[in-house]
């Protein structure tokens, strides 16, 4: 069935759910796709007797449904994986202002949108995966330092059509410059141990298969792989460090990004809306998410689980992350004069 089939079904079965006598319901247009989340609305489900109904799609292809629904849009939330595409979302009029307070006062201030346009639910980092018996830790260092040539040959990471790849690319520029990034992006494709390819967890797979010796992944691939039901997996992930870049005193912090919630313009069902977002954030929720997809909690009241507590504290790069939207355009561009695939 193709995307746009599937949408247009969409649409249906919500216009549908949404006729049902006597019951409360909450429209979510998502990107993300994973386990947790799926257990976490039923629990929401149970304890307001509103009924969610989700629709997942890639955060583009939402956004373009969204404009297209205008005013008829039966969604009430936008929730994608990276503060780039709510950003896109709410500079093109499609979100309206929240009162963050009113959902919570104990979301980590770095992670909030400053133009009240959208919350995060979780956030990661952008690391440094390595071999620890072919890589010296003191050699790593920043994300700037990758171009190194003692790291010719040896860096694993995927295409440049990723959105954290082209998020990374964005803060770069956000605090660098285009000629800068446009020289980083060069310097880093002359490192590659092969051409870009598969997702985060194939590049630490690649490493322990001797292919290169370091990978930029996202943090929470790591504890997917060390909790993963296949043995293999997780001796892949127990097989490799993480290094956090940029941690020297006088340097900006390790770049982050995060799955987060906008509300819609024309929200039907607003207060719903407003349960939701406040029970996603909450203690229970926060303490959920990091001991079963293990990204970080937003909540300051929710320590990190005891996986990812192992890779020890870290310093965030306190970047207004509207930036990853800001210079996104850009970045695809620079990917693209860089040849980086």
């Amino acid at each position: 069935m193709n995307k746009i089939l599937t949408l247009v079904l969409a649409t249906i079965l919500l216009s549908c759910n949404n006729q049902s006598n006597n019951v409360d319901v909450l429209n979510i247009y998502s990107k993300r796709h994973y386990e947790v989340d799926k257990n976490l609305i039923e629990k929401f489900e149970a304890e307001n007797n509103i009924k969610v109904n989700v629709v997942k799609a890639s955060s583009d292809e939402l956004i373009e449904r969204i404009k297209t629904e205008g005013e008829n849009c039966p969604a009430d939330l936008l929730i994608t994986v990276d503060a780039g595409k709510l950003y896109k979302a709410a500079n093109e009029n499609l979100l309206q202002k929240i009162n963050i307070n009113e959902i919570s006062t104990n979301l980590k201030d770095e992670l909030i949108d400053p133009n009240g346009f959208w919350i995060p639910m979780t956030y990661r980092a952008r690391i440094i995966a390595y071999n620890p018996l072919t890589v010296n830790p003191d050699e790593l260092s920043t994300y700037e330092d990758l171009t190194n040539i003692r790291w010719r040959n040896r860096i694993l990471v995927r295409t440049s059509t990723n959105a954290y790849n082209q998020a990374l690319l964005s803060s770069l520029l956000a605090h660098h410059g285009e000629e800068y990034a446009l020289e980083w992006s060069n310097k880093l494709v002359s490192n590659f141990a092969r051409e870009p390819k598969g997702n985060d967890r194939d590049q630490v797979r690649a490493i322990v298969s001797n292919v290169g010796d370091i990978a930029i992944v996202n943090s929470y691939y790591i504890g997917l792989l060390q909790s993963s039901s296949d043995s293999m997996d997780r001796k892949v992930g127990e097989s490799v460090n993480v290094f956090f870049p940029n941690q020297s005193e006088n340097d900006r912090g390790a770049h982050v990004n995060i799955s987060g919630i906008g509300l819609l313009r024309n929200a039907p069902n607003r207060d719903n809306a407003f349960k939701f977002m406040k029970f996603i954030t909450s203690e229970y929720a926060q303490e959920y998410y990091t001991n079963n997809s293990f990204e970080y909690p937003v909540n300051k009241k929710v320590k990190p689980s005891e996986t990812i507590k192992k890779w020890g504290e870290f310093k965030i790069d306190t970047l207004d992350l509207n930036e990853l939207g800001i210079k996104r355009k850009q970045a695809v561009e620079i990917f693209e004069d860089s040849k980086w695939n």
